[in-house]
């Protein structure tokens, strides 16, 4: 967690919100990529920890992936502008920008250093590479898209999400490949409108943060630790119902959004990508599913050196979320009339 009174960690934090701002507002490609940049250079002193090897190499392979996202990026937009008046080659260009900002995000075929990087960063640092560091490749994705390489990349996305976090033992990386399959939502989310993938991203953000602050607040990383540890039943109840949330199993509030998609798929007649979300939808809500069953069945020895405490506050907080969790379809009724 960062410590208000480390100035350094606070002004890079603040900057990075700032580089955001800066991309997602330039009226100009140079502006969003200048953004880009800024955005990549504040986040590396973030995750860079002098006392931890694993976390230099992070933030190296982290310096990799973007800066090659960051020059794919610049070289097509000095190309689109400066060489091609006339642009014949529209169709390229489009997927090569594309796949850049995809790149920026760990989307499919380019997420490969995703589930790498997320498991040598701490909770903290996971939760702003997951939501926040998505915001300026995704809007600046719906400037400029091809719609076919696009759709290609959600089924792609969606299964890679699915199938990959099926052998993970690491709750980092289970996280990580989650992510990914919620970035295929995301994309077509902000390719039918901004307000939908602006909703979808907030209620996204909401879940894995209270994911990530339960897994802070109990100090675990991979799924053993959750059936060893010596844990409350309603801690335990929180973590079912914010991992099924995540999923997108109804009642939850992770439903919402994914009806709303998928409504909009079957109004206009995309029946095979329909079939795609909902298949994968229910891959990855069996394997959060087996953890939590495991959790809850599983009954260890209390061990007094395993005993962990969260702040009462802190309980109120998450089990009013939890119920708000549960509750929203009942408020979604509601809104929608």
């Amino acid at each position: 967690m960062y410590h208000i009174n480390n100035s350094n960690k606070m002004f890079f934090l603040f900057i990075l919100i700032f580089s955001t701002l800066i991309s997602i507002s330039s009226n100009s490609w140079i502006g969003c990529w200048i953004g880009l940049e800024i955005n990549l250079l504040s986040f590396i002193p973030l995750i860079s920890n002098s006392n931890n090897l694993m976390s230099v190499e992070t933030s190296l392979k982290y310096f990799l992936t973007q800066s090659l996202a960051s020059i794919n990026f610049l070289f097509m937009i000095l190309l689109k502008f400066s060489l091609l008046k006339n642009f014949e080659m529209n169709n390229i260009i489009s997927i090569m920008m594309n796949s850049s900002l995809l790149m920026k995000m760990g989307s499919m075929p380019f997420h490969f250093w995703f589930p790498n990087i997320v498991e040598g960063l701490s909770w903290m640092n996971n939760f702003i590479l997951m939501t926040w560091q998505k915001i300026s490749p995704m809007i600046l994705l719906s400037y400029y898209f091809n719609k076919n390489f696009l759709i290609l990349m959600i089924i792609m996305n969606l299964m890679i999400g699915a199938f990959g976090g099926l052998n993970q033992t690491s709750l980092r990386k289970l996280l990580a490949f989650s992510s990914i399959n919620n970035l295929g939502w995301m994309i077509l989310s902000i390719m039918i409108s901004e307000n939908l993938w602006l909703f979808y991203f907030i209620t996204y953000l909401l879940m894995i943060l209270m994911m990530i602050f339960l897994f802070f607040m109990m100090n675990v990383y991979f799924i053993n630790q959750l059936f060893i540890n010596n844990m409350n039943f309603f801690i335990k109840l929180n973590l079912l119902i914010n991992f099924l949330s995540l999923g997108g199993l109804p009642p939850f509030l992770g439903f919402m959004p994914k009806w709303i998609i998928i409504n909009f798929l079957m109004i206009n007649k995309f029946y095979f990508l329909t079939l795609i979300f909902i298949m994968m939808s229910l891959v990855i809500i069996y394997y959060y599913i087996r953890i939590i069953y495991s959790s809850f069945m599983f009954n260890y020895f209390k061990m007094k050196w395993m005993n962990f405490f969260i702040k009462n506050n802190f309980m109120v907080m998450i089990n009013l979320f939890s119920f708000f969790s549960i509750t929203s379809m009942i408020l979604s009724t509601f809104i929608f009339l």
